[in-house]
């Protein structure tokens, strides 16, 4: 992140083959301009920006022993090698997204003023609070307050790397705010205004103040199979998959993470 709070655009990762997921990307000139929140423009992860954009500030010489780094800091994650088995990422990088993590957060800890903060600067033309409360919610666990760099990097190597089940699974679980194992039409309005309160008025096309209520209501019609008023699991997963609509919008919601 550059010191006047702009992003700096760092990519994502290469994937598990070390091929780059967006070759011969560009990235605009030095004068800012307002964003247009295009779906093209959404592409990138802005958890991983930001890290990679932190890894990329504390510059090379840092990059010796990963397993020395990880015993230099107050709270200690779990063992490469098990992070390793537990998500889709190379060890290398692993060390990557732990020096970045541990550059912008030294005490090992994201506590959700930190991660309101980096909602902000992606999102500058929007109110980022309220949709990275909810998506800190999802990312802490445990329920204690603060993310550790596991909970961090197994939620992104699901998101990034997950199957299409997986990844939904993931999105059910921050949709269901309260953690009943349900959603309810409520809880999906939440999101969803959220979401728009984010992308702001530059967003293509225009967003309608009505946009919101007709994008959960047209949603739940075909998800809440049985009318039973809330949408369980299995229907979130088996609507999604089976509806191409849906799914695009999955995808479109992925890539706001």
């Amino acid at each position: 992140m550059q010191a006047d709070g702009k992003a700096v655009d760092g990519g994502l990762l290469p994937d598990a083959n070390g091929k780059d997921p967006n070759p011969g990307g560009q990235t605009e000139g030095s004068k800012w301009q307002k964003p247009r929140l295009t779906r093209k423009s959404l592409m990138k992860c802005c958890l991983v920006k930001w890290i990679i954009a932190s890894t990329t500030q504390q510059g090379e010489d840092d990059s010796c022993d990963g397993d020395l780094e990880l015993s230099m800091v107050r709270y200690q994650p779990e063992g490469l090698d098990q992070l390793q088995a537990q998500t889709q990422f190379t060890r290398k990088e692993l060390q990557s997204l732990y020096r970045g993590f541990k550059n912008e957060c030294p005490s090992g800890l994201v506590d959700e003023e930190t991660f309101k903060t980096i909602y902000s600067q992606f999102f500058p033309q929007g109110d980022a609070t309220t949709y990275a409360h909810f998506l800190f919610n999802a990312f802490d666990m445990d329920r204690n307050g603060s993310i550790r760099f596991e909970d961090f990097v197994i939620g992104l190597s699901v998101l990034l790397r997950g199957s299409v089940t997986e990844k939904l699974r993931w999105a059910f679980n921050l949709y269901d705010i309260n953690k009943d194992g349900y959603v309810t039409k409520e809880e999906m309005m939440a999101i969803m205004t959220s979401i728009y309160d984010m992308m702001g008025r530059y967003t293509l096309p225009s967003v309608r103040d009505d946009s919101p209520y007709e994008h959960v209501e047209r949603f739940f019609q075909k998800m809440d199979r049985n009318r039973d008023g809330v949408v369980t699991i299995d229907e979130f997963i088996e609507t999604c998959q089976k509806d191409e609509n849906i799914m695009a919008s999955m995808q479109l919601f992925e890539n706001v993470i």
